[in-house]
């Protein structure tokens, strides 16, 4: 049996173009078409969301936990549920739950809830973003240096054969991983990100013939200084690179944010890189107004993405629809979504989500 929404709007962003007093007819999850409101089948179920703005449904390829449920301390399913939740409730249809570096032991338990949350016919999880053990111990942040190491072959085989198919990316030093194993990693279908580095420039250009991503902007990185570029000057500097940024005013000031967007442009998406409180395990992250920090050091945000979305417009000088890109459009882009995820056309699955003119979430849509 057909079900039929009708949905309208004041205005309906598609991921290309704003429009005005249009409304979009929904068959089975599916888009079925994007009409002028004044065209309206009535024989459809008809949702008149008023003044608010349907833009695509938002993607989080970087949070480690939610409502007290670290992954890493709670490696099952129910922590990947509580991760879509709070993900939804902040716009985003998707999400990828990530985990710090750690065991072989934690990763493989990491990888087996998300395989149980998928068996339990749980959606809107991409897969797994491991984010270490294979990284620098000098940009380490507030990852345990005990646990960091430059793997051999067969030491990353293990960890990519018990995660095939679930981990979907993966965030690596380029200095600390051979060429041999960042193409062993591609083999796999996982995206490599750059991230947790000390590279010099040349060493991060050189491995921009084999990676196309990199990890929160200017955060565990070498940065740009006038006689070494590092790894954030290589990234401004080859247009090839997208990258990920945490838009919280904490891990990186808002006016760092509008100079990388000037010199990016829609290369540059958001993360929440959001964590939760935990006294377990080894990183115990403490919320400190609007942010977490574990150790001592800054661990995590207490972002959502719309509130990614509400930075980037308030703080940093970025139009409504380019925010709305940066944590939809590109993405998606980053993990080869882009002809499912990331626009509003019609023959695409309906995740959508409903903001008010603050970019406040009203509604989250997804497709079942």
């Amino acid at each position: 049996m057909s079900n039929t929404n009708t949905y309208i709007a004041e205005r309906i962003f598609t991921g290309h173009k704003m429009l005005q007093q249009h409304a979009i007819v929904v068959e089975n999850d599916m888009i079925n078409e994007i009409i002028p409101a004044n065209k309206i089948n009535s024989d459809s179920e008809i949702i008149d969301l008023k003044d608010a703005i349907i833009a695509p449904a938002f993607i989080d390829v970087q949070l480690y936990g939610a409502h007290k449920r670290l992954l890493s301390v709670y490696p099952d399913a129910t922590s990947v549920k509580a991760i879509y939740d709070y993900s939804k409730a902040g716009g985003a249809s998707h999400c990828m739950p990530t985990v710090s570096t750690n065991t072989y032991e934690v990763f493989f338990k990491c990888v087996d809830a998300v395989k149980d949350y998928w068996k339990q016919n749980g959606k809107g999880i991409l897969g797994l973003h491991v984010e270490g053990p294979w990284i620098s111990k000098e940009k380490r942040g507030a990852h345990n240096a005990d646990w960091i190491f430059s793997p051999a072959i067969e030491q990353a085989k293990e960890l990519l054969d018990y995660g095939k198919d679930i981990i979907k990316m993966i965030t690596v030093a380029p200095e600390v991983v051979s060429e041999e194993i960042i193409d062993l990693i591609h083999s796999y279908n996982i995206v490599v990100s750059a991230g947790h580095t000390n590279a010099t420039y040349e060493q991060a250009t050189e491995s921009f013939n084999k990676i196309t991503t990199a990890t929160h902007l200017y955060n565990a990185m070498s940065g740009l200084q006038h006689r070494a570029p590092n790894m954030a000057g290589a990234i401004f500097d080859h247009d090839t690179i997208f990258c990920s940024i945490v838009p919280d005013g904490y891990h990186v000031d808002f006016a760092a944010i509008r100079i990388a967007k000037k010199i990016m442009g829609k290369r540059l998406f958001a993360i929440t890189d959001a964590v939760t409180e935990t006294n377990e395990g080894y990183y115990k992250h403490i919320l400190e107004g609007d942010k977490y920090t574990s150790n001592g050091i800054l661990s995590g945000s207490a972002l959502t993405m719309n509130k990614c979305a509400k930075n980037f417009v308030e703080h940093c000088n970025i139009g409504v629809q380019e925010a709305l890109r940066m944590c939809s459009l590109y993405p998606a882009h980053v993990m080869r979504k882009e002809n499912e995820l990331g626009l509003i056309e019609t023959g695409r699955k309906a995740n959508m989500v409903v903001l008010n003119n603050d970019l406040d979430v009203l509604q989250t849509i997804t497709a079942e």
